[in-house]
Parts: C-alpha cells; sequence; structure tokens
C-alpha cells in the first residue's frame, strides 16, 4: 500500500507531497513540529504533545493553523490512511508561504502543515532495548532556545552522524560546565546507586520531554524518587544505570558511554521496568475516537 501524506488540507500520494519553495520552513527553518507514538493504532499522549506543539506556536508567534479538536482528527485520519498500527505520526507547521524576506509576512499569511505517518518494527525496538545502546558524548552547540521544538536541526543532524560513524545510536550533548544536557534526539537520564532518577532540569537547556514526563509520572506512582539536576559525563559513566527517552525510543537502556560501560554492559532493572510497563501508564487516544 502506498503511504499517504496530508498537505495544507489535502491528503496526497506521499510521493507527490511537496511544499512551496519559498515555505519558510525551507527557506529559514521557521516553523516546529511534534512526533507522537502510535502503539496498536492509538495515539500516545496525544494531549500533550498538542499542548507542547501549541507552546512551540506560541513562542515563536505563529498561529495554530486548526483547532485542536481537528487536528487531531487529521493526525487519526493518516494513521489510519497509512494504516499504521505500531509507528509514528509527524506534524510539521510553519508560518507559511512568502516572497523570501526575514521579517515575518503579513498576518494573512496562512501557516503550512503537513502530517506525514510512518510503521516501525515493535519487534526490532524490543529486541534494541533488550540489548542496549551505545551513546556518544559531544559538546553542546545549539542555540539556547531548545525547549522549542524547532524544525532547526542541523546540530542535532550532525549530532547522529557522529553518532552512526561512531557506532552509537544516539549523541548526548554537553554544556560548557561538562554537563550531560540531553540527546540530539532523546533526554538523558541517569540511576544512582541509591535508585534515584535523575535528569536534568526541563526549565533551562533541554526540550520539555513528552515521554519525560510520562516517565517522571510513573516513578512518582511507583514511589521513585526522581531528582532533577545536571549531572557529569564522569557521573554517568560510573551511574548504576542509565537511558534515554523520547517518542521515538519510549524508555531505551544505555549500555556504554563513549568507551566506557555502564555497571555490567546489560540493560538495568528500572529502565527495563519502566519501558516494560510504560503503555499501562500513559494516555492512549484510539483514532476512532480522534475521528469522533
Amino acid at each position: 500500500m502506498s503511504r499517504v501524506a496530508y498537505v495544507n488540507g489535502r491528503y496526497l500520494p506521499h510521493r507527490k507531497a511537496s511544499v512551496h519553495v519559498e515555505d519558510r520552513g525551507y527557506q529559514f527553518s521557521d516553523g516546529v513540529y511534534e512526533v507522537c507514538e502510535v502503539r496498536e493504532s492509538d495515539i500516545v499522549d496525544l494531549t500533550r504533545h498538542l499542548e507542547r506543539l501549541d507552546r512551540s506556536l506560541s513562542e515563536l508567534s505563529i498561529r495554530s493553523p486548526m483547532p485542536r479538536r481537528a487536528l487531531a482528527a487529521v493526525l487519526a485520519e493518516v494513521v489510519r490512511r497509512n494504516r499504521v498500527r505500531d509507528g509514528l505520526v509527524y506534524i510539521q507547521v510553519t508560518r507559511g508561504v512568502a516572497s523570501r524576506d526575514h521579517p515575518f509576512p503579513s498576518a494573512s499569511v496562512a501557516p503550512s502543515v503537513v502530517i506525514t505517518a510512518r510503521s516501525s518494527s515493535r519487534a526490532n525496538a524490543d529486541a534494541m532495548a533488550a540489548r542496549g545502546v551505545k551513546v556518544i558524548t559531544l559538546p553542546d552547540n545549539r542555540w539556547e532556545r531548545v525547549d522549542i521544538k524547532s524544525i532547526g536541526l542541523l546540530p542535532n543532524v550532525l549530532a547522529k552522524q557522529k553518532a552512526r560513524e561512531a557506532g552509537a545510536r544516539e549523541a548526548w550533548f554537553v554544556d560548557r560546565e561538562g554537563h550531560v544536557t540531553e540527546g540530539a534526539s532523546t533526554n538523558a537520564w541517569i540511576v544512582t546507586t541509591d535508585g534515584d532518577l535523575v535528569t536534568r532540569p526541563a526549565d533551562k537547556g533541554i526540550l520539555r520531554g513528552i515521554t519525560r514526563r510520562a516517565v517522571m509520572d510513573m516513578a512518582d506512582q511507583r514511589n521513585i524518587a526522581v531528582v532533577e539536576r545536571p549531572f557529569s559525563v564522569a557521573e554517568a559513566k560510573a551511574a548504576r544505570e542509565a537511558f534515554m527517552t523520547a517518542a521515538t525510543t519510549v524508555v531505551m537502556p544505555v549500555v556504554q558511554i563513549d568507551d566506557t560501560v555502564i555497571a555490567n554492559g546489560e540493560p538495568g532493572s528500572v529502565a527495563s521496568d519502566l519501558r516494560a510497563r510504560f503503555h499501562e501508564a500513559v494516555e492512549r487516544v484510539p483514532t476512532r475516537r480522534a475521528l469522533a
């Protein structure tokens, strides 16, 4: 079955989907995005993702392309048309199409919206989690407003490429003080020898991850302490466990950082348990309900 994309009000064959050459997303990376996990045809944590999308749009003074309920219905329809049972649905909103000029265009210019969905293998993801993954560390060279989920991701792209060349799955950015900020597309966590979960505060320097928030909620329900504070690369390498979170990875155990093997080199029990129970604890919106 051929894939289907939604572009500015139209459902199109994926191979024919396109935006105008002067779309500001193409010209300036002037836009934002969200990625939601699809699990058994349900959209995971849809409410929180749409809330964060609204925040990102507001921070860049881009108006919402449509009411939230309508947007949820389009997301669900794209999932349905692509017959995605397990995978991802992606939404991108830009400031729209206008003659190339740095200042914002007229308020009459409508935002551009692109939504796509694709399937992925749960079996492959679970096999990866059972092995654990390697990450590398790199200096954080991004702009300060990483709390906005902007489509301007060139530093992240370069970091991901360096990770791939090093045989790693992810790159963790490190600030000038030697503290881990976050991954190129994930939030970073460690588990201390006392069993506390540690992740950097989301007030500055990292994205307010939706999966990150869900893990914090799960930990609270299980009386597991979560400490929001910076942690160094050295502390991470000496930790009892390490893991990363994102809609694309859920909870993914980290077993090696640079050349250092974490603990015994096997996925830890805390990360593995959080992953196993994750979908029991999060909002799951059936695509049929979103279409209602």
